[in-house]
C-alpha cells in the first residue's frame, strides 16, 4: 500500500489540529484523539452523508465508487446511508450494504426515518452519527462524481472550511436549470455568500461547522450562508455533472416558493438575527415618520382653511388622514414589536452565556457517536428514526438496547 501522504490526509490532519474557539456563546471543543489514533499507517476518516429516497438503483454503485476513490487515497470512509421514507428496496439495499462493507478502509451505517421528512431532516439525522473530521453530503442519484472528493478536501487544506459543488454544465431540463439560476443570484445578493450553485448538494464542510449550524425545514440548501453567518470560510468548485441514470427527480415547482420564503427567513436570521430592532424599528420609524408629518400637514391645512374665504377642510372626509393615523400606529406597534424583540434576545444571549460557562463541565456527560468522544451534533429537524444498520460495527451501540445485533430499532430523535 503506498504510504505517501495524500491530499487527504495532509487536509485531515490540518482539521484536526484546530484549536478551540468561542463564537457566539458557543465554545467549540477541543477535538479528542481516537485510542485507533497510533500507528503510522493509520488512516484518518472522513463521512459521506447520503439521503435518498426511492434510490435502490443506484446505491451499489454509488458505494463502490466512494470506497474506491478513498482506496486510493488511503484514508478511511465512513459512508452513512439515510433512507428518506423510501416505497422501494432502498432500505434493504442500503442493509445489504452495510453487511459487506466493514474492514480497515471504510465503514458503511444506514438510518431509517419513519417517514419522508425532507433532505434536511435527513442530513440532520446522518450528521448526528457522522463521526470524520470532514464530512461530505452527496446525492444518491449518481449525478455526483465521487472521484471530485480530493479537490474538495485540498481546497479545505487551503484553509476553507465549507467547500460548494458548483455544477457549471447541467444535465438538467431547462424548467430546472432556469429557476434554479435564478434563485442562487438571489441567494448571493441578499445574503452576500457568493457561490454560483447553492442547490447542489455536493458539499464539503469541517465538523465544527455542523455542530453550529441548526439545520431544518428546508434549510439545506442555506448551510453555507449559514456557515458564512457564523465565521467560518466558504468557498467553492466547479464539479461534474452527470445526467440521471435511474430514477425520477423528486423535487417539484413547489420548491422553488420553499426556497424563497425559506430565503427571507436566512436574510432575517443572518442579517438581524441579534439586531432585530435595527429592522423592525426602521420600518416602524419610517411609517410613524410618514403619518406624522401628513398629520402636521392636514392639521396645518385644517386650521388655515377656517381662518379664509375659501372652502373649509373636514379631516373626516378626507382618506389620507386615516392613511396617516393607520401609518402612526404602525409605526408605534413595529417599535414595540423591535423592543420586544430585543428583550428576547438578551435573554437568549444570556443563557448561551451560561451555557458556555457550563460546557465543559456538560460535556464530559454529553452522549458521543464513537470512541473518540466527539459530540453528537445536535437534531434539530424533527426527524424520527424507526430502524438503523451497521452501527454497531462501527463502535456505536444502540441508543435503545445495548446489546442489540448490527441492525434493529432505534428511539426517536
Amino acid at each position: 500500500m503506498n504510504t505517501s501522504p495524500s491530499p487527504i490526509q495532509s487536509s485531515l490532519a490540518a482539521s484536526a489540529s484546530i484549536a478551540p474557539g468561542l463564537a457566539a456563546g458557543f465554545q467549540t471543543p477541543e477535538p479528542h484523539p481516537s485510542p485507533q489514533s497510533s500507528g503510522p499507517n493509520h488512516l484518518e476518516e472522513i463521512s459521506v452523508v447520503i439521503p435518498a429516497m426511492n434510490e435502490e438503483a443506484s446505491l451499489a454503485e454509488l458505494h463502490e465508487r466512494i470506497t474506491q476513490v478513498c482506496a486510493e487515497q488511503n484514508v478511511r470512509v465512513q459512508i452513512v446511508f439515510v433512507d428518506d421514507g423510501s416505497t422501494d428496496q432502498t432500505w434493504e439495499k442500503m442493509v445489504e450494504l452495510c453487511g459487506t462493507a466493514s474492514n480497515h478502509s471504510h465503514s458503511t451505517c444506514a438510518l431509517r426515518l419513519r417517514r419522508n421528512f425532507g433532505k434536511a431532516a435527513a442530513l440532520s439525522a446522518g450528521f448526528s452519527v457522522a463521526r470524520g473530521v470532514i464530512v461530505f453530503t452527496m446525492d444518491a442519484d449518481l449525478q455526483d462524481d465521487p472521484t471530485e472528493i480530493p479537490r474538495f478536501l485540498e481546497k479545505i487544506q487551503g484553509g476553507l472550511d465549507v467547500v460548494s459543488g458548483w455544477k457549471q454544465t447541467r444535465h438538467d431540463p431547462w424548467h430546472k436549470v432556469l429557476p434554479s439560476r435564478v434563485f442562487n443570484a438571489l441567494v448571493s445578493s441578499l445574503t452576500g455568500v457568493r457561490l454560483h450553485d447553492h442547490n447542489c448538494g455536493f458539499k464539503a464542510y469541517r465538523r465544527e461547522v455542523l455542530s453550529e449550524v441548526d439545520l431544518y425545514g428546508e434549510r439545506h440548501r442555506f448551510i453555507p450562508v449559514l456557515a458564512s453567518a457564523r465565521g467560518f470560510r466558504v468557498g467553492e468548485i466547479v464539479v461534474q455533472h452527470h445526467a440521471r441514470q435511474h430514477g425520477v427527480s423528486k423535487y417539484g415547482v413547489s420548491r422553488l416558493v420553499k426556497g424563497f420564503l425559506d430565503l427571507l427567513s436566512i436574510h432575517l436570521v443572518t442579517g438581524y438575527g441579534r439586531r432585530p430592532l435595527h429592522l423592525i424599528g426602521t420600518a416602524g420609524l419610517l411609517c410613524f415618520a410618514v403619518g406624522s408629518v401628513g398629520m402636521t400637514y392636514l392639521s396645518v391645512k385644517w386650521v388655515w382653511s377656517r381662518m379664509g374665504d375659501g372652502e373649509v377642510l373636514h379631516l373626516h372626509s378626507t382618506a389620507i388622514f386615516y392613511y396617516c393615523i393607520l401609518a402612526v400606529l404602525l409605526g408605534a406597534q413595529c417599535v414595540l414589536a423591535g423592543l420586544l424583540a430585543e428583550l428576547v434576545i438578551s435573554v437568549a444571549a444570556a443563557r448561551d452565556r451560561r451555557e458556555a460557562m457550563n460546557s465543559s463541565v456538560s460535556s464530559l456527560l454529553a452522549p458521543t457517536n464513537s470512541a473518540d468522544g466527539s459530540p453528537l451534533v445536535p437534531n434539530a429537524s424533527g426527524y424520527s428514526i424507526s430502524d438503523w444498520a451497521g452501527l454497531a460495527e462501527s463502535n456505536q451501540p444502540s441508543p435503545s438496547s445495548p446489546d442489540a445485533d448490527s441492525t434493529g430499532p432505534i428511539h426517536d430523535a
